[in-house]
């Protein structure tokens, strides 16, 4: 089987030859470096993808390179005909990841200026894209239809720092209700776009980005802002529903085994996160697990990282639900040393089979 064929196989609960491992598309290190080490057969891709498009014919983003002590950055300016925002961003050099220090949102009057960007957002079918990037990946992997995150993860993730946006909640709360309310509406209209696409091309399935974790988000913003959106498109579309929740879950246990989406993106298991492995696929099931290997087992010796591999693969890998994957960010130039112990662990897994 190629590696496309395993990774549809765990998604569409059909047979495979082995469990797949993946990684999103050149995260732990460039895809050829990796294959001319494993073995191309060794490692399948996810790639990020849309199938959509946003146009705002009256508003527009201005980037500007900037720089703080050692640290290269953007300041990113929205322009709309209500004013201006602002957000200053910070490149981590290690990781290549981009750090937002000052987000666009900063006191009441923004959220007004934001309600005039999001009223211009115009929604387009765009399926060039992912036909492209599914071309590119063939038998190497998937694209990975990405929806936008949910209207409470959007907001403190990229538009209000965490803590600003509690705060504002509880000060002016119908402002930031008023903004959720055009960020459903936004949601809603990108449903009926990617119902119309998926008429057209076969999505594999489709992501919700979200990285949820239970300390962030609290129980009831959970039930309120993501469970009726993920359950709204997994009632429209015949397409899996997959939500990437990569951090602390054990308070969101009920509220998940109750959700209509078909499995967890970048689930990472005990010691990294609350949920073992063991734990998740009798709690969870009729989900799926893309696992994350944890990312502090990495800096460990060999056996210690073969042997993680072959505890999560005893804990699921018997159910057919689960693949092991890299897509939270790792320790730089330690791939060499951690993935062939974790393929190891796969290949010895399935000989037993």
């Amino acid at each position: 089987m190629t590696n496309r064929e395993r990774m549809l196989a765990v998604i569409y609960g059909e047979k495979y030859d082995r469990i797949p491992f993946v990684q999103y598309d050149s995260l732990a290190g460039d895809n050829e470096d990796i294959w001319n080490v494993m073995g191309r057969d060794n490692l399948g891709l996810l790639r990020w993808s849309k199938i959509y498009r946003f146009e705002h014919p009256n508003c527009y983003f201005e980037v500007k390179r900037i720089k703080k002590d050692r640290f290269d950055g953007f300041l990113t300016i929205l322009h709309t005909p209500k004013g201006e925002l602002r957000q200053e961003s910070y490149r981590e050099p290690v990781h290549n990841s981009i750090h937002i220090d000052r987000h666009f949102i900063q006191s009441p009057e923004d959220y007004r200026i934001f309600m005039a960007y999001l009223k211009d957002i115009i929604i387009y079918e765009d399926i060039e894209k992912f036909t492209r990037d599914e071309a590119e990946l063939g038998d190497d992997g998937i694209a990975m239809v990405t929806m936008e995150r949910t209207p409470f993860q959007q907001l403190w993730i990229q538009w209000v720092s965490l803590e600003a946006l509690c705060i504002h909640m509880v000060d002016y709360p119908e402002l930031v209700e008023e903004c959720i309310k055009l960020l459903l509406e936004i949601h809603y209209r990108t449903f009926e776009v990617v119902k119309r696409a998926s008429k057209k091309v076969f999505i594999p399935f489709i992501n919700f980005p979200d990285n949820i974790t239970a300390y962030a988000i609290g129980r009831r913003n959970f039930q309120r802002y993501c469970v009726p959106l993920y359950n709204e498109l997994a009632n429209i579309l015949d397409i899996p529903i997959f939500v990437h929740m990569d951090g602390n879950l054990k308070p969101l246990s009920e509220d998940i085994k109750r959700l209509k989406i078909k499995g967890l993106d970048s689930f990472t298991p005990t010691p990294d996160n609350d949920v073992s492995v063991a734990e998740a696929v009798s709690m969870w099931q009729d989900k799926i697990f893309f696992i994350n290997f944890p990312s502090s087992v990495h800096l460990e010796e060999p056996e210690v990282i073969y042997r993680e591999a072959k505890r999560i693969l005893e804990e699921g890998g018997d159910t057919g639900r689960i693949w092991i994957q890299i897509s939270e960010n790792i320790p730089p130039g330690v791939w060499e040393k951690s993935f062939p112990q974790i393929v190891k662990a796969i290949r010895e897994f399935n000989r037993c089979k």
